[in-house]
């Protein structure tokens, strides 16, 4: 199997995240002018991305680096979630898209996975200082015939809960039911 995502996509503009979270009752705002969140099909580790962290009954946009840095080699871009509790430094990496790839030469077969419920998905994060990581447990039935692991993609329901820094613990974690994820080669 290939290595776990190390690709996101969003193109999704700040207007339409506005909207997506004020039907979920949960205000989005971010401090200063509003960002520039440029459509972009490739986010690799070490880039910056838009995520969202719980503040005051709501949500704050903040644009982080992907991956915790540690002493020696590359940066952690990804964290199992089994066992876990996460009672703080929970977010939500905004995404339209993240890719996987099979094979065993170069190039490998590339893989688009989005969302059957709409365009815009998040992943399950963690920050620390000023980095995120993308959570990850066992495949649902749409990514495991692509990867043995995948990342955890909470449904728009959990999102409040997932982003209320005064719980204590996270909603569940669990792959999403089959039919939720579409999955179309690229290359």
């Amino acid at each position: 199997m290939a290595a776990m995502c190390n690709e996101i996509r969003f193109r999704q503009s700040l207007d339409q995240i506005v909207e997506d979270f004020k039907a979920l009752q949960i205000p989005v705002a971010w401090t200063g002018g509003a960002p520039n969140l440029e459509p972009r099909d490739s986010i690799r580790p070490t880039d910056p991305a838009a995520i969202l962290v719980g503040r005051d009954g709501g949500a704050e946009l903040l644009q982080l680096r992907w991956g915790f840095p540690r002493p020696k080699g590359g940066p952690v871009i990804n964290f199992r979630s089994e066992g876990r509790r996460f009672p703080t430094g929970r977010c939500l990496v905004l995404v339209d898209g993240f890719y996987e790839y099979t094979g065993e030469k170069s190039p490998k077969a590339k893989w688009l996975v989005t969302s059957t419920q709409g365009d815009l998905f998040c992943i399950a994060g963690l920050i620390r200082e000023d980095r995120f990581t993308l959570l990850t447990t066992a495949p649902g039935p749409d990514i495991a015939p692509y990867h043995d692991r995948q990342v955890v993609l909470p449904p728009p329901s959990q999102w409040a809960a997932w982003l209320d820094p005064s719980a204590s613990d996270a909603p569940p974690i669990a792959p999403l039911p089959a039919g939720t994820l579409k999955v179309e080669r690229i290359r």
